[in-house]
């Protein structure tokens, strides 16, 4: 056995792995914290070689440096662990790393804040910003990009102003994390444990079998469901015990609002918002979304509210017919003195739908056996595209569940390494999101860095008696994954900071719901779906069903997430301290979209990760935004061909490929011609014939 003192931290040498890939298989929990402090002082190191570099201050010397030692291994080893620890803090958690996150987050928030508001550094950005040679559009955006970071990060502050910056992100980085934490530990300690099978009734055998394994992992007899998104929405959709449909949904509704427990985030989020609307109004804009929107394309939140005005004026009215209908099928069974709750509206669109179109999610399920989706979706790529994947066991994963594919471009050339975690289990937080281990770049000496990709999802796991089944909606899932990590792989940049999805965040969604359109596409349908038992194609009928049944309750939908735009917004358009209740601000923020009555106990906010803590403060809208360009974008392909070549390798060049060095609409108009309205979309929803 080899002394555990001649051990080297794997992070600090090269990997020697395939494709330079991180060696999962050799990392331990006690490598990370001293490969983050050495990647702190090996920054400092860096940035000392910058600042006190006595030659005249050049996009050379100061700006490209930061972004030329990237994927060298000295200057890269505080990227490399910050990713892998990331990852692993969303996909494979326990006790010891949340516990180190803790002690890590001021430590990194001050690294960060001592690089921002370094004087030193900030004066030879700005001699270049206003003294540089002729630049490249690329190089351009990138010394923009440099130099207003700087800017919108304190740097033109005094020293008065920069230590209160400090202490606002600090504070910030704190309390993202644990509200991240609370609502993980809430989502982890809930359980509907059932012992009775005939309080089934109505669950697919699908859900009970997930169900009796989740039972089973916990060492429970019966059934346990979970506030996971994969366990409970059958149970919502299925159940025929309304008293238990209220159970979970309440559960899952008022997370992390409860009085005297550890894990409430009402104070949390209300302290949040104050600290963006401080740090704002300390960098001179009025409110923190007038910060934020500065570097989007909506640009103003006057453009935001009209997308989700416009939205509202458009939907609204089908969507109350929708919910009407709703209410009527639930009249029809259960008489007319039945009142519907939020619990019952999954289970009676449900039933109504069957009457409408004879298709639920259970009847998909046997024609989307997980291999089969994923030999459909790289079909896909390559019928787009022409890449291929190919599976290698070599490339070491952080967890068996997940799978390790090479890339391979269509002159059979190496593009990529993608890697896919596809199933729930303890430790991984709920939903899906794609990251990359490695961002794509040109390095100085002229060495392509190709990108690793990661998508990680939470579909419907294999029992002992089937494989895993997806539904529809998970399939659509993996799409839209799958089309953010195209927009990783195909990344063609000098810079990393500009490659792939670093782009700004209402445009870096429509490569992903782009991808959505194809999920309801016979042509694409037909190339993977087969029965798991008899291998039969999904019948013509079924898929004619799915089409026709695209549009059921699109508008209540749409209405959902424009009630959470309207919420992000009312949060973060204050120029005053918040001083109000969560809950009933809530109620009234998104009053205006909101079709159903409302409970006053529950609560949103304190689950709403992408506003208080996963970045999309004041950017919630970019879902929809995005979303009227990606029909935009389809049109062009329904218009010739979903599968053609030519266009696809248009959008390719166009967009994919170029990731962020140049503003969104500029490579948007390029690809279509023309700048996107909300035609498309409303024609594909059914809004508009």
């Amino acid at each position: 056995m080899i002394d555990s003192q001649e051990r080297k931290n794997p992070f600090m040498e090269p990997y020697g792995t395939p494709h330079d890939t991180v060696p999962f298989d050799k990392i331990r929990f006690e490598d990370f914290e001293p490969a983050f402090m050495e990647g702190i002082r090996r920054d400092d190191e860096q940035i000392a070689k910058i600042v006190n570099n006595p030659d005249e201050p050049t996009f050379d010397n100061t700006i490209a440096v930061t972004d030329d030692s990237k994927g060298e291994h000295y200057y890269d080893l505080l990227d490399r662990v910050s990713t892998v620890f990331s990852c692993l803090m969303s996909a494979e958690t326990n006790d010891d790393m949340e516990a180190l996150a803790q002690k890590l987050s001021p430590i990194l928030t001050k690294h960060g804040n001592d690089v921002i508001l370094n004087p030193r550094l900030f004066q030879r950005v700005k001699y270049v910003y206003e003294h540089h040679r002729e630049l490249t559009p690329e190089e351009q955006m990138l010394l923009d990009k440099e130099y207003d970071g700087f800017v919108r990060s304190g740097a033109l502050l005094d020293e008065a102003g920069k230590e209160q910056l400090r202490k606002l992100t600090e504070e910030a980085g704190l309390l993202t994390l644990q509200f991240s934490q609370n609502l993980l530990k809430e989502t982890k300690a809930y359980t509907l444990h059932i012992t009775n099978e005939d309080d089934l009734s109505g669950l697919p055998e699908t859900a009970r079998e997930a169900a009796a394994n989740n039972a089973k992992e916990k060492g429970l007899e019966g059934w346990v469901f979970t506030l996971d998104y994969e366990s409970y929405s059958p149970f919502m959709t299925y159940a025929d015990r309304r008293d238990l449909r209220q159970q979970i949904y309440m559960a899952r509704n008022t997370e992390c609002t409860h009085e005297g427990t550890d894990t409430n985030n009402l104070e949390i989020c209300k302290r949040l918002v104050n600290l963006r609307r401080e740090l704002a109004q300390l960098l001179g804009f009025n409110t923190f979304a007038d910060y934020v929107l500065k570097h989007r394309m909506a640009s103003q939140a006057s453009h935001v509210y009209k997308l989700l005005n416009d939205l509202i004026d458009a939907y609204k009215p089908t969507a109350i017919e929708e919910q009407k209908a709703i209410e009527q099928k639930a009249k029809d069974v259960e008489g007319d003195d039945f009142q519907l709750m939020p619990w019952d509206v999954s289970y009676y669109a449900h039933k109504l739908q069957m009457e409408r179109y004879n298709l639920d999610a259970e009847m998909l399920r046997p024609y989307f056996q997980l291999d089969k989706v994923i030999d459909g979706v790289f079909g896909l790529a390559n019928k787009l595209y022409g890449i291929t994947f190919k599976e290698n066991k070599d490339i070491p994963v952080y967890h068996p569940d997940v799978k390790a594919y090479e890339v391979f471009d269509q002159d059979g050339s190496y593009l990529a390494v993608f890697y896919a975690d596809f199933h729930p289990r303890k430790g991984k937080q709920g939903g899906a999101w794609m990251t990359e281990f490695q961002e794509q770049c040109i390095t100085k000496s002229g060495k392509n860095v190709r990108p690793h990709a990661s998508v990680v999802m939470n579909f419907t796991k294999p029992t002992p008696s089937k494989p895993a089944l997806l539904t529809l909606g998970e399939v659509e899932t993996f799409l839209h994954e799958f089309g953010h990590s195209l927009h990783g792989m195909f990344a063609n940049t000098r810079f990393a900071s500009l490659s792939g999805t670093n782009v700004w965040w209402d445009f870096v969604e429509m490569p992903s719901q782009f991808m959505e359109n194809y999920a309801v596409e016979k042509d694409f349908l037909s190339t993977f779906a087969f029965h798991y038992q008899t291998g039969e194609p999904i019948p013509d009928d079924l898929i004619d069903r799915i089409r026709k049944s695209r549009n059921y309750n699109v508008a209540m939908s749409c209405m959902r997430q424009v009630s959470f735009g309207l919420l992000d917004m009312a949060y973060y358009t204050m120029d005053k301290p918040f001083t109000d209740d969560i809950i009933p601000f809530e109620k009234k923020a998104w009053a205006k979209a909101i079709i159903t009555p409302q409970l006053p106990e529950t609560c949103m906010t304190t689950q709403f990760s992408h506003i208080m803590a996963g970045g999309y403060a004041a950017g919630y809208y970019s879902y929809k935004w995005a979303e009227v360009l990606d029909a935009d974008a389809f049109s062009v392909f329904k218009a010739h061909g979903i599968f053609d070549r030519e266009t696809a390798q248009r959008f390719r060049d166009d967009i994919l490929s170029k990731g962020g060095t140049e503003h969104p609409m500029v490579l948007y108009k390029r690809f279509r011609g023309q700048e996107p309205t909300i035609e498309a979309l409303l024609k594909r929803n059914g809004i508009k014939r």
